[in-house]
């Protein structure tokens, strides 16, 4: 029963209960945005929150899997620890690119944001929360989002469009993957502000920054997914959301 349906389910398991250990990870990192103490928090407002995320993940962990496998996709590491085969030298292999590419997105993100503020005033007056509270964020980042945006959301869309045209030998197009990588990294830019509106109002000048500075991400972490795994890009958005919310805040300025 480890397989049904085509799901490896002990690496469903383990990518939900990771997403669970996301979803309260970033609870003080939210609340601190949100400029709400957490003692004004009802304990059981914290469980009802945690129990609903955690129902969603589980849909969505399922979807994605379900889904990835059905064009090729996959999450490599997970798969060869659960299927007992050698895993040391797969990860390395990524390891090294993950992270580069995972601190340039950060690095990118964080001058366009400088560049938008200066020269088109494009800016969020934000507070960053602790760096304690940044690194505990980053789990959700690299974790919950990735499942979501690049797991199920980019799956789905070139399983969509895999229905539609493939390849001669019954892949997908490269220019379908593409697609699916900027429009997840679109939606992956709209998807955060849900969180900006609890700053500033949400003006077509707020919505192009969301979109241009998520997208970069977006990008680079859908490509890492499609050569690397579902882990890669988790590893890359993981260092991405260090150097903006651990290191960048410490840098004096």
């Amino acid at each position: 029963m480890t397989k049904l349906l085509g799901i490896n389910w002990r690496v469903f398991w383990i990518l939900f209960g990771a997403s669970i250990v996301g979803a309260i990870a970033v609870i003080p990192f939210q609340f601190t945005l949100q400029g709400i103490l957490l003692s004004e928090v009802p304990l059981e407002g914290l469980i009802f929150s945690i129990i609903i995320n955690s129902i969603l993940f589980f849909v969505v962990t399922f979807l994605g899997l379900f889904l990835s496998k059905k064009i090729g996709f996959g999450v490599p590491i997970l798969e060869r620890l659960t299927e007992k085969k050698e895993v040391k030298s797969y990860l390395k292999s990524i390891l090294g690119i993950s992270i580069g590419l995972g601190f340039l997105a950060g690095i990118l993100m964080l001058i366009a944001d400088n560049l938008l503020s200066y020269f088109g005033g494009i800016s969020l007056d934000v507070n960053f929360p602790p760096v304690w509270q940044g690194f505990l964020g980053a789990f959700y980042g690299g974790v919950n989002e990735e499942i979501l945006m690049r797991l199920l959301f980019m799956s789905l869309l070139i399983w969509i469009f895999f229905k539609i045209k493939k390849t001669d030998d019954g892949k997908p197009t490269y220019l379908s993957i593409w697609i699916a990588i900027i429009i997840a990294a679109i939606f992956f830019g709209i998807g955060h502000l849900t969180i900006t509106s609890e700053l500033s109002a949400i003006t077509p000048a707020i919505i192009m920054r969301a979109i241009l500075l998520n997208g970069i991400g977006g990008v680079i972490f859908g490509w890492l997914y499609w050569r690397k795994g579902l882990e890669s890009a988790m590893i890359s958005h993981f260092s991405a959301d260090i150097i903006i919310y651990v290191i960048y805040p410490l840098i004096p300025l």
